[in-house]
């Protein structure tokens, strides 16, 4: 399905495609933690919580559970003193792989573009 397929027939963007794709995936956080995952799995929560910065402990948590419930991010607990818990992206996440990587090349493509207009 494409985006033309709903031209002029969307009343609510929750109800598209696309509006459940941003439900997954919205927001300052989600993104970003599915593009760690998929660099360095499996990944504890502390150190995604170091490699992400500016983040708090308790929005992280809260972003990994939704992730979990939607099915994107795995989570293993591992029965030990202290607690060890990892966390991967799941086969459904990692379809959304090309997605990122053409966000990135978009992001290639046009930040090089932006930094001349700054320079001029």
């Amino acid at each position: 399905m494409s985006m033309a397929e709903y031209h002029g027939k969307v009343k609510h963007i929750q109800d598209t495609p696309f509006g459940y794709t941003l439900s997954v995936i919205g927001g300052k956080w989600k993104m970003v933690i599915i593009y760690l995952l998929a660099e360095n799995q499996p990944v504890r929560f502390n150190e995604l919580k170091r490699q992400i910065g500016a983040i708090t402990f308790k929005t992280l948590s809260s972003q990994l559970k939704e992730l979990e419930a939607d099915g994107m991010v795995e989570r293993k607990e591992y029965p030990q003193v202290p607690p060890k818990v990892e966390y991967r992206l799941t086969n459904k996440a990692v379809t959304l792989l090309p997605v990122l990587e053409g966000l990135c090349e978009w992001g290639v493509q046009n930040q090089s573009e932006r930094d001349v207009l700054e320079d001029d």
